[in-house]
């Protein structure tokens, strides 16, 4: 989970939903806040449908050339000593 600077949210809800968090909290031993964050960081994890993920090797490869100078030469070199 994320850590940040906690900021206050303040929210809306039917009598009866708030009982129900309430309840549902007392049992797992989880604030109401720690059971929404836990909820939207699951809503920013989720996919968004049309939106194509990358699986997770090609994604943790995601900016590691970032500033790099490497051309299509660069590749032809490497292309060449790998084969020789």
């Amino acid at each position: 989970m994320m850590h940040a600077m906690n900021t206050k949210l303040t929210l809306r809800l039917d009598e009866q939903l708030i009982s129900t968090a309430k309840a549902y909290s007392r049992k797992t031993g989880k604030s109401v806040s720690q059971i929404v964050a836990e909820l939207f960081e699951a809503i920013g994890n989720e996919e968004v449908p049309g939106e194509q993920r990358l699986p997770p090797t090609v994604e943790s490869l995601r900016g590691i050339l970032k500033g790099k100078a490497i051309d299509e030469l660069d590749y032809k070199e490497y292309l060449e000593k790998k084969h020789a």
